[in-house]
């Protein structure tokens, strides 16, 4: 399928991407924070489903937005000792913004995601702050970098470096263009097990790692009308992107797939008992079907692409898949 001109979840109008990485010692961690469009999302919500692949993680908003159908805070990425952190940031700034919450209008559902960074980054010194989520979300732009920064600096991908990846897709629908971007979080998948386009299978040299585990964060966006249901069934092909890479979700791997919609914002306060809304005719979901998977496959390869060779602490290492593919074109 055609990538959007970016090829980046940011070719949907209005969505942003910041990052903030701490990259100093024995550190190599971050924030990565998505916000889905500029307007106040507490009080203009947005469609939104979740599709847990494989449940090995410690994310935290999940549970209500698989109960609602709904997004209301921007998503934050970062390590799995970084979640509490990330959750106390987005209260704050929701807060901020909107004094009513937990007075006149309800609690407000923070999401943040995870993948452990621990091989690389030290990951029991706990050392993320507010600061540094409210400084990913500063520099939130439709143009972001990829690769070892933010969320994606300290982790790994099938034995190589991991990172922060996206690609987007373009489509037509009733004579107009619409598009899907995805960006994941990638730090999974057994040395060994990779599969690229062209069928070749790269291995690093000398892992020790024998059974797949780590995590993968997968955060679709789309302009297209769709109800959380539909939503949910996009985010479910993510899956299929990942199984192209070789991936077999194992045991102690937390895959994890967001999907929302930014077509239509459902509002806090309305008046009146229903809500009228567009939504995409089934028969015609299958064109997000297949961007969701392929979006989802390149953006992987590119997070690992983008990152370089890293060394971290105690010394452990991960070489990089943009280095092996130049020794063996």
């Amino acid at each position: 399928m055609e990538p959007g001109p970016k090829n980046a979840i940011t070719d949907i109008a209005g969505l942003t991407v910041g990052h903030h990485t701490v990259n100093e010692g024995d550190l190599r961690t971050g924030f990565t924070a998505i916000l889905p469009h500029q307007g106040n999302l507490f009080r203009e919500k947005l469609p939104a489903a979740v599709e847990v692949i494989n449940g090995f993680g410690k994310s935290a908003g999940l549970m209500q937005v698989e109960e609602l159908g709904t997004l209301e805070t921007p998503i934050l990425l970062t390590n799995t000792f970084g979640v509490g952190t990330g959750v106390n940031a987005l209260i704050r700034r929701e807060l901020k913004e909107n004094p009513e919450i937990d007075r006149s209008a309800g609690t407000v559902n923070p999401v943040v995601m995870e993948c452990n960074d621990g091989y690389l980054s030290d990951i029991n010194a706990i050392a993320l702050t507010e600061a540094d989520a409210f400084a990913a979300f500063e520099v939130a732009s439709s143009d972001f970098q990829q690769g070892s920064v933010g969320a994606g600096t300290g982790i790994s991908s099938f034995g190589f470096k991991g990172g922060i990846g996206t690609a987007s897709r373009r489509f037509e629908l009733d004579g107009r263009t619409y598009a899907l971007g995805t960006l994941v979080q990638s730090n999974f998948g057994r040395a060994g097990d990779l599969v690229l386009p062209d069928g070749r299978m790269p291995n690093p040299q000398d892992l020790k790692q024998t059974e797949e585990r780590g995590s993968v964060i997968i955060v679709l966006a789309t302009d297209v009308p769709l109800e959380s249901r539909q939503l949910k069934r996009v985010a479910k092909r993510a899956g299929a992107g990942l199984a192209r890479l070789g991936a077999y979700y194992g045991n102690g791997s937390g895959d994890v797939a967001f999907a929302f919609s930014t077509a239509q914002r459902l509002a806090h306060f309305h008046e009146g008992d229903f809500v009228t809304r567009e939504i995409m005719k089934e028969d015609c979901i299958d064109v997000l079907f297949k961007a969701a998977a392929e979006t989802t496959q390149e953006a992987v390869l590119n997070s690992m692409i983008a990152s370089p060779a890293m060394r971290g602490r105690a010394g452990n290492s991960r070489p990089s898949l943009a280095d092996w593919l130049t020794k063996n074109r």
